[in-house]
């Protein structure tokens, strides 16, 4: 049954392709309006070894946007809903997941150097920033999502190097962090944004404070950005990994090389 649900990926990419990305491991951290399709995209294609992150439960806010979320896994922690959905796609993956925050107080308990392929969904700037510092010192490769939030327009939706990112806020964030904490990603990184100016919120909501302390606004999204953004980051994971020299190492895309630390804002 197995051979029969890649088929057709198997024509468009050849057996040998699919038996390569069925070896690479990956984690996906954030399982929101972002990596929730990311997480399916890369299932559905053959990735069969997947651990996916997120300490979150089901809200009938996530149900516009999320791909796990419905009204009958309101409650359920996300990473549950959406294993039993990657699992139902294929019962012969090993998905694992983990109901955890990445920080700095759990970032230990995280082995990033196992992973061929680390996805950073996640949407707290610190944590954000923290993950892309830890990644970055590893052998596996990093894809990254800038802010799909307050965007409409799906043509407007890119993949670039991080310091060529334009006109996405949440990059330009990441980049004055970098330079306040005097420390520099390792090395250079894809990410997926959208140059398009986010729209001014019909309704605002008020700040509250996150888990981590940090203040934050809730910002409308929908599910024709998250999804592309999700996709889209799955397309650079499943590219990369059918390249026949990743099998052993994963060799960087473009862009992807060392860096000097360009401290472009």
């Amino acid at each position: 049954m197995t051979h029969n649900i890649f088929q057709r990926a198997e024509l468009v990419l050849g057996r040998q392709a699919l038996e390569r990305i069925a070896q690479r491991r990956v984690i996906v951290f954030g399982v929101g309006g972002v990596g929730s399709w990311c997480a399916e995209a890369l299932v559905r294609t053959g990735i069969t070894h997947l651990t996916i992150v997120d300490s979150d439960t089901v809200a009938p806010s996530n149900i516009n946007r999320q791909l796990m979320a419905t009204t009958t896994t309101l409650g359920q922690p996300k990473v549950e809903a959406l294993r039993q959905r990657l699992l139902d796609i294929n019962p012969e993956a090993h998905v694992t997941a983990l109901q955890a925050t990445f920080c700095e107080e759990t970032v230990a308990q995280f082995s990033l150097g196992d992973y061929d392929y680390i996805v950073d969904a996640i949407d707290s700037l610190k944590d954000k920033a923290l993950l892309i510092l830890r990644a970055c010192q590893t052998g596996g490769t990093l894809f990254a999502s800038m802010g799909a939030a307050l965007k409409t327009d799906p043509s407007r939706i890119r993949a670039t190097e991080f310091w060529k990112v334009e006109g996405d806020p949440l990059a330009r964030a990441l980049r004055h962090r970098f330079k306040a904490m005097g420390q520099f990603p390792a090395r250079k990184f894809q990410c997926v944004y959208s140059d398009e100016k986010p729209i001014t919120p019909v309704v605002t909501t008020a700040s509250s404070p996150t888990k981590n302390g940090e203040e934050t606004t809730t910002k409308g999204s929908l599910v024709h950005i998250t999804a592309i953004f999700g996709f889209t980051l799955a397309s650079l994971v499943l590219r990369h990994a059918a390249q026949p020299e990743t099998l052993t190492s994963p060799a960087p895309l473009k862009g992807e090389e060392k860096t000097n630390n360009d401290p472009k804002l």
